[in-house]
């Protein structure tokens, strides 16, 4: 399971400062285009889910619904957090592929 190397990664970036959370900061970043990629938590609301589902659908900014609130705002070094942006693409596309061999089981679809 890849889920560590995830937090990790999300602890760089937020280290780096390349990484915005909470939903104004991340709305923002989205609609002005500075957003590469945007997780929220699997327990966030329907609602909070809903709606970063349709902003990443219209600004065409990849979304992926991982781990708990608890978790993201750990990884961060921050408290509880529903949302988060990355404003780095090298960062964005790392995670992006960890959480598609975590998704896959560990193996990744060349086709």
């Amino acid at each position: 399971m890849n889920k560590q190397k995830v937090y990790s990664l999300l602890g760089l970036a937020t280290k780096a400062g390349k990484v915005q959370s909470g939903e104004f900061s991340v709305e923002k970043c989205v609609k002005s285009g500075r957003g590469f990629f945007v997780i929220v938590a699997e327990d966030a609301s329907d609602n909070t889910k809903k709606m970063f589902t349709n902003m990443c659908t219209f600004y065409e900014v990849p979304i992926r619904f991982f781990g708990t609130k608890d978790e993201l705002g750990h990884a961060m070094g921050k408290e509880r957090r529903a949302s988060l942006v990355l404003l780095d693409e090298g960062f964005a596309k790392s995670i992006i592929k960890q959480l598609d061999m975590t998704e896959n089981g560990g193996s990744v679809d060349v086709n």
